[in-house]
């Protein structure tokens, strides 16, 4: 378990620091293309429905009929229930069928039950599985219980790609964001994202290069890659050009992809139509000429 100790303000004022960026027009137009590519465009409600899935799905593969150019999302993410729908909405579009479980958001059930909440979705078609890390457990100091349950939840997504989600906003210090990245590595993590989105603060650019960071040091120990998402908050275009420059002077243009890095969102990815839109014609498109979902 680290020891190392985050020095709050250089930390907060580098990640400041990427937000004072100017980026022309060509340069913003790549980054907007490459930001949708990364996006996990997610419903997690409990209002969820079949209709609502099927929407989302829908533009997860055409995020905008009038931008036929623009590429579709990462994933599609949502509660275990509706990933057979998805996965049967999505086949053959290259578009990925992530499911949050082991008792998202809170994760306050026993691990037995996570277990049937992971293998259920695992089954269902899920090629990804966003799991929320024992915050209890992490906070009271017993890192091998969450260890060993980050492990078993790994064993359990067989050779599904596993996000350890550990709500950030609840961990109060930037040292525990580092212990609680370096522990989900360390169990099995293909990921380690921020948020459930159901918290605040959720996604930060100081919690986000404080977790990139810890990677990055994992990389040069190890060689082995691991991928970030950074969820909940996140909803202008311009703030996730801001995250795309943190991530390439931090770890490297290799994480610039969708393989390595996405994006937790529900209404970024309208945000980012409506600045193509802007930069295809010149002017703004009215915000209601962008599906919801």
């Amino acid at each position: 378990m680290s020891i190392r100790t985050v020095d709050k303000v250089a930390v907060e004022a580098r990640a400041a620091s990427f937000q004072t960026r100017s980026i022309k027009n060509e340069s913003k137009r790549q980054g907007l293309l490459m930001v949708t590519s990364m996006v996990d465009l997610t419903t997690l409600e409990g209002k969820d429905s079949a209709a609502k899935v099927r929407s989302l799905c829908q533009k997860a593969m055409l995020p905008d009929a009038a931008l036929p150019h623009v590429p579709s999302v990462a994933a599609v993410c949502v509660y275990p229930r509706w990933v057979e729908l998805a996965r049967e909405l999505l086949a053959g579009s290259g578009v990925k069928v992530a499911s949050v479980a082991s008792a998202f958001p809170s994760g306050q059930v026993d691990l037995a039950t996570k277990l049937v909440d992971v293998r259920a979705a695992v089954q269902a078609g899920a090629d990804e599985i966003d799991m929320v890390m024992h915050r209890g457990a992490f906070l009271s100091g017993q890192y091998e219980v969450v260890s060993a349950e980050i492990r078993a939840i790994k064993e359990a997504c067989g050779g599904q790609h596993l996000k350890v989600i550990l709500e950030t906003g609840e961990l109060e210090t930037y040292d525990n964001v580092v212990r609680a990245s370096e522990l989900a590595i360390a169990a099995g993590a293909d990921f380690i994202k921020t948020s459930t989105g159901k918290v605040q603060p959720a996604a930060t650019m100081p919690v986000t290069l404080v977790m990139l960071e810890t990677i990055r040091s994992h990389f040069l120990a190890t060689g082995q890659m691991i991928g970030m998402k950074p969820a909940g908050g996140i909803s202008r275009a311009k703030d996730a050009l801001h995250y795309l420059v943190m991530v390439k002077e931090t770890l490297g243009d290799a994480w610039l992809s969708a393989k390595w890095f996405r994006f937790g969102a529900s209404s970024l990815l309208n945000d980012v139509l409506l600045q193509l839109h802007r930069l295809e014609s010149g002017q703004y498109t009215a915000y209601y000429d962008v599906t919801e979902s």
